[in-house]
């Protein structure tokens, strides 16, 4: 597995929302692929024109990325998937420091 693709753990948690029936052969590895391509492309910034061959051709990718965009399949994916970072949400106060400035002492005339 190539840096910054879904691990087995991260696609297990979405595959089932994903489309297409399990009987189908090459489901799961064509989205699986699928989501890959998308996510390489969000993580360098590149026009769809530069992905990769081994994602596909790019304007497939690039299509189906549109079709999810406008049935809601992305959002729902997102939604599935978020969990609140805790961590992030309990900063303590204390040890973020204030600009000298912030101290509150009035402004000099």
């Amino acid at each position: 597995m190539r840096r910054f693709e879904l691990t087995d753990e991260q696609f297990a948690r979405i595959e089932q929302m994903l489309p297409g029936k399990s009987s189908d052969p090459g489901r799961s590895a064509d989205n699986r692929v699928f989501l890959s391509a998308v996510l390489w492309i969000l993580r360098t910034g590149a026009p769809w024109r530069d992905l990769p061959e081994r994602f596909g051709a790019w304007n497939s990718v690039f299509q189906r990325f549109r079709r999810w965009a406008k049935n809601g399949r992305w959002t729902a994916i997102f939604e599935a998937v978020q969990e609140p970072d805790w961590e992030w949400m309990m900063i303590d106060a204390s040890v973020i420091r204030a600009h000298q400035h912030a101290a509150g002492a009035s402004k000099k005339k």
